[in-house]
Order: C-alpha cells, then sequence, then structure tokens
C-alpha cells in the first residue's frame, strides 16, 4: 500500500499515461485499474484528477492516431499485425465490423468501454476511408468519456477502493502471487480459446481465386457475398464484380430476402483468417445454402490479377 501511494505521489501522471498508451498500442495488460487508483488518488490530492484524466485521454488519441494512420496507409493488412500481438484478433475483426455496419463513428465512442473493440476500431477506421478530422473528433469524444468515466468511479468509490487496497496490503506477498495467478489463468484461458478458434477456421472448406475466376466464366451458378464493414457515412469500398453485401451484424432470415434460393455462395472478407467469411459461411449453411469461402479474401484476389468493382 505504501509502495503504491509513494508512486502515485511521484509518478502518477506518468504511470497513467504509460498504462494507457501501452494498452492502446495493443498491449494485453488493462489501464483501467491504473484509472480507477488515479481516481482514489484524486480524492485527496487537489487537481490531480484533472491531469490525470488529460494525461490518459492524450496517450489514448496518441496510440489511437497511429493505429488509424496504420489503417489508412496499409488497409485492412494492419488488422494481420495486430494478430500477432492481440489475444483474440479473429472475434475482434467480426464485432469491430459489425459494429461499424449497425453503427457507423458511433463505434468509436463506445469502442473503448467492450472488451476486444478499442485495439482494432482506429485502423479499421482508417482502411474504411473515415475522414482524419471526423476520427480525431469522435475518437476524443470517446477517449475521454471512457477516462473520466474510469477515474470518477474511482474517486466516487475511493473510500472502498482504498479498504480493498488496505486488505491485500495486509495478505502481503500471498495478495502479488493470487493476482499474478489470476493475469496468468486470464492469459491462457483467452490463448487456448485462440488456439480452439484458429482450428476451427482453417478445418472450414475453402477456394482459391483462380477457382472462382473459372467458375464464373464457366457461367455457374455462383454467388459472391462481400461481409466486410460496410459503415454508415463512409466511402464505398471496391468489391468483386456482382458481389452482394451480407451485414454481419443483422443476421437473420430476412437479410436473405430477395437472394437467390440456389447456386453456391462464396463469402470474402478482408480479415485475419477469414474469420468473418468463415461466419457468414457457417451461418449461410445453416439457412440451408451452399457455401465456401474465398481463401484469402479480397487482398487475394487483387493479388491475383483479378479486377475489382466500385458501386
Amino acid at each position: 500500500m505504501d509502495l503504491l501511494n509513494d508512486l502515485f505521489a511521484h509518478h502518477g501522471l506518468l504511470a497513467v499515461a504509460l498504462a494507457v498508451l501501452l494498452e492502446q498500442l495493443g498491449a494485453p495488460l488493462p489501464s483501467t485499474p491504473v484509472l480507477l487508483l488515479a481516481g482514489v488518488e484524486g480524492a485527496t490530492r487537489e487537481g490531480f484528477a484533472v491531469r490525470a484524466f488529460l494525461a490518459a485521454t492524450a496517450a489514448a488519441l496518441l496510440a489511437n492516431g497511429l493505429w488509424f494512420w496504420a489503417g489508412r496507409r496499409l488497409g485492412r493488412r494492419v488488422l494481420s499485425a495486430l494478430c500477432v500481438i492481440s489475444i483474440s484478433p479473429d472475434s475482434c475483426v467480426r464485432q469491430n465490423e459489425a459494429s461499424f455496419a449497425r453503427r457507423g463513428v458511433l463505434t468509436l465512442v463506445i469502442a473503448k468501454f467492450v472488451p476486444g473493440l478499442s485495439i482494432l476500431a482506429p485502423p479499421l477506421a482508417g482502411a474504411l476511408g473515415m475522414a482524419t478530422r471526423r476520427f480525431l473528433g469522435w475518437n476524443l469524444l470517446g477517449s475521454a468519456l471512457w477516462a473520466g468515466v474510469s477515474i470518477g468511479i474511482g474517486r466516487v468509490f475511493h473510500e472502498q477502493i482504498d479498504a480493498l487496497l488496505r486488505a491485500l496490503s495486509r495478505l502481503g506477498s500471498i495478495a502479488v502471487l493470487l493476482a499474478l495467478a489470476a493475469l496468468a489463468g486470464y492469459l491462457a484461458w483467452r490463448l487456448w480459446r485462440r488456439a480452439v478458434v484458429r482450428r476451427e477456421l482453417k478445418r472450414f472448406e475453402r477456394v482459391a481465386p483462380s477457382d472462382v475466376a473459372v467458375l464464373l466464366e464457366q457461367g455457374r451458378d455462383i454467388v459472391l457475398v462481400d461481409v466486410r464493414a460496410a459503415a454508415p457515412g463512409l466511402p464505398p469500398t471496391p468489391r468483386l464484380p456482382g458481389a452482394r453485401h451480407l451485414d454481419l451484424g443483422a443476421l437473420g432470415e430476412p437479410a436473405l430476402a430477395g437472394w437467390p434460393a440456389a447456386g453456391e455462395f462464396i463469402t470474402y472478407c478482408a480479415c485475419p483468417n477469414d474469420a468473418s467469411a468463415v461466419k457468414a459461411a457457417q451461418w449461410l449453411k445453416a439457412q440451408g445454402r451452399q457455401a465456401r469461402v474465398l481463401r484469402g479474401g479480397i487482398e487475394a484476389w487483387t493479388a491475383a490479377g483479378f479486377t475489382l468493382e466500385t458501386t
């Protein structure tokens, strides 16, 4: 307890900024507990809560701005890089795409409150072509709201949090071991779930872009299905010729109204491990459709030299 008090007394703002920056850059280290502690410290130090709020907001804006720039420059390829540092990148991509499809720019406001949405929302916004001013404005709102709520909760409940910290302090090294064991268990479970999801994704049947092109040339009854996010207010993105859009955020029987009842459906996305395309194909199969996944998505299609269309 004394060590924690000394840390916040001398390096409180640095601890807040560094914790937020690392989490928003993709490190699997939650910064919310640090913001709660900043709120506790703010209850006894005049002006500390405001300074911590500004430090947390600035750190979040810096990290998010870097990911937005990476998404703008590299497109959805940057999502593949995030797979290396994210514990559950496949589900994160699906959640972000579904959220952008339903809420558009409001996703940036709620992203930091929803596990799995925060890290991929900025680069996906850049890849979707969101205007820089628009991103900065909505991201500032979301970052400030998240930092303010977290620090505010810590300040309101500072007595309860302080009592909890004192109880943990009495436990000494046992409390540290329990915290480390809980963190290790959480990370192990998430990594195990990631491995399970990856195995399921790899087992799903895929078809190469060249094979799809041959089927189209032969006049086979093929329905190309684009499951990438089509967010309200964002510019349209190029797609495979004749492809239909399927909203992952609104899957249900009405989603197929007016669609062919027969033929083979081939889904594609621009996401790690074709995760969104696999989810859509699994749902289509559950609706009685024949479905496969375009291996490598739209990037593999363009890399093979095939054309796209813009609507």
